[in-house]
């Protein structure tokens, strides 16, 4: 499942917990959400570089086990942004679920 608009937030989100590869966030993603949410790395890649051309993350390599990693942080910038993503995030699901006739 990849609702649109959904993979900026969750990698900010994911960063905030701390520095990680892009593998290793989709697999907390994936972890995290039982199975649910899935992205490829082709889609994940993108999107932190977009992320970082945007200054929301900094991206930083590391040596691990002889092999150069690319890992990335949140920045100031990046934890203003995950607030508002999160705050837009609430009124999204409030509204459809109110749509939808789940909410009072």
């Amino acid at each position: 499942m990849n609702i649109k608009g959904s993979l900026p937030l969750l990698l900010l989100h994911t960063l905030s917990l701390g520095p990680s590869h892009g593998y290793g966030i989709a697999k907390e993603i994936k972890r995290k959400s039982q199975g649910v949410l899935a992205f490829s790395e082709g889609t994940i890649y993108p999107m932190l570089h977009d992320l970082e051309n945007q200054g929301l993350i900094a991206a930083f390599e590391e040596e691990v086990k002889g092999r150069t990693r690319r890992y990335y942080r949140l920045t100031n910038a990046g934890q203003k942004a995950l607030e508002k993503e999160q705050q837009n995030w609430q009124q999204f699901t409030l509204g459809v679920n109110r749509v939808l006739g789940e909410a009072s």
